[in-house]
């Protein structure tokens, strides 16, 4: 199975989960499939603010809103060293 990387097309998107981290790189059978493993994972907007104090409840999402993700197939990423 090939490695995608998934990051916002606007760097600036109040909906990334991920703060700082400019992409998520999974494995996935396709583009699509990337994709739908993303929305599932980072269902709405990061939470633990006075708006969205609790998860999964934010009224942002990638969902439905396929212009707004670039999934590419990319390397497989480096192992993390200890």
């Amino acid at each position: 199975m090939p490695w995608y990387a998934v990051r916002p097309r606007d760097a600036a998107d109040p909906r990334w989960p991920l703060p700082g981290t400019e992409q998520i790189v999974l494995k996935a059978e396709d583009p699509d499939n990337a994709r739908a493993k993303f929305e599932e994972a980072y269902p709405s907007e990061p939470f633990r603010s006075p708006a969205v104090p609790v998860p999964n409840t934010g009224a942002g999402s990638f969902r439905g809103d396929a212009e707004a993700l670039i999934v590419s197939e990319t390397a497989e990423p480096a192992s993390p060293r200890d």
